[in-house]
């Protein structure tokens, strides 16, 4: 069976299908990754590059100065999902020639495809083939796939034939659809000495910002560093702004370039980071107890899960992110247990493996 992947150009949205994508080759299928930017430059596996030289922030920053009201509105974190849908139709929109020459010439026998780009499950409908939805975050996949499409004007056909759901029932209730492990995913990468045990006298906490960043200095990770001095812990920054490093770290912090977080989850304790859904999926997956922001899109909703579940802590402002929070993020035995809890949840769900049987019966 020859299987397309297809994923916006982002890296949190083509991680989450690399372990499909791995499941299908190791059972002898031929599979193709297919995405743009850095998602296919920096992934560590191969990825057909559909958009060559494609960059996500001048289309954030034009998709802001044509609807500045709706800007605010996402900054506050009261837009929902109106402004990535904006930006995400203009990148389907240019996603869908390449796409289709790649469809053409490859000749999947079957496409999968994740929430952020349905034009995918067009071009399929196109070409006769059965589409699959391939949900990557705690949010329902079918509604953003169609909102996308809907603002495009291409709707018809293009309905999955099935669906794969990652997030745990017991965040989202139960969900429609084929339940698939998430499985965490990072590109290739090695530790350093000191980061792969965890400290000797005091826990561990892992501070990460997001793989798209802006301008401005990050007011989370600033906030870690100003709380670490009062802290009886170990505090790690991963792949800090530079425009923190120009002064002294507290003695009981240090920072890293890249890592594979996955690999650096299992010597720390707890995990700060912006809420995006794989890295909170990821910790999830690992039992790491975690603190987030109520920011912007998504990251309220995360955030709401999260507390609500009991596995994490949340702040409505990075501000708000002080020595005594991260101390209960280290001590609060009952965030513990509920990380521990939703981790035997996701590892008791059927592996990607055991899944590719619903692919190929597909293409019979």
């Amino acid at each position: 069976m020859r299987a397309l992947l297809v994923a916006a150009p982002l890296l949190g949205h083509l991680f989450p299908l690399v372990p499909l994508a791995d499941a299908l080759r190791t059972a002898g299928h031929q599979v193709r990754l297919a995405s743009a930017g850095a998602a296919a430059t920096d992934a560590g596996v191969a990825v057909d590059d559909l958009l060559p030289g494609f960059r996500y922030q001048p289309v954030a920053r034009r998709a802001a100065l044509r609807h500045p009201l709706l800007a605010r509105a996402e900054h506050a974190g009261t837009a929902g999902n109106r402004g990535a849908v904006i930006r995400l139709a203009e990148i389907n929109r240019r996603l869908r020639a390449p796409l289709a020459d790649l469809v053409s010439s490859f000749a999947p026998q079957v496409v999968v495809y994740e929430p952020s780009a349905p034009i995918a499950a067009t071009v399929a409908a196109e070409h006769a083939l059965p589409a699959v939805l391939h949900e990557i975050s705690l949010r329902e996949g079918r509604p953003i796939a169609a909102a996308i499409l809907a603002r495009l004007g291409t709707m018809a056909g293009t309905d999955p034939i099935g669906t794969f759901t990652v997030a745990p029932a017991s965040l989202v209730g139960e969900r429609p659809g084929w339940p698939m492990r998430y499985v965490p995913y990072a590109a290739a990468g090695e530790l350093p000495g000191w980061l792969r045990e965890p400290p000797p006298d005091r826990p561990r906490i892992l501070v990460t910002r997001p793989t798209v960043t802006g301008r401005r200095p990050d007011r989370l990770m600033a906030a870690a560093l100003a709380a670490a001095a009062r802290l009886d812990a170990e505090v790690v920054l991963v792949r800090p702004d530079r425009r923190l490093m120009t002064r002294p770290l507290p003695d009981n912090a240090r920072w890293v370039e890249w890592v594979p977080l996955p690999s650096a989850l299992r010597t720390a304790a707890a995990l700060v980071h912006h809420g995006g859904a794989g890295t909170m999926l990821t910790a999830l997956a690992l039992g790491v107890p975690q603190l987030v922001p109520a920011g912007p899109g998504d990251r309220r909703h995360h955030a709401m899960l999260l507390t609500d579940r009991g596995a994490g802590l949340a702040v409505d402002t990075p501000d708000q992110l002080t020595p005594d929070t991260l101390d209960r993020l280290l001590t609060d035995a009952a965030l513990r247990t509920a990380a521990a809890e939703v981790r035997a949840e996701i590892a008791a769900t059927p592996a990607p493996a055991t899944l590719v049987d619903r692919l190929t019966t597909l293409t019979t």
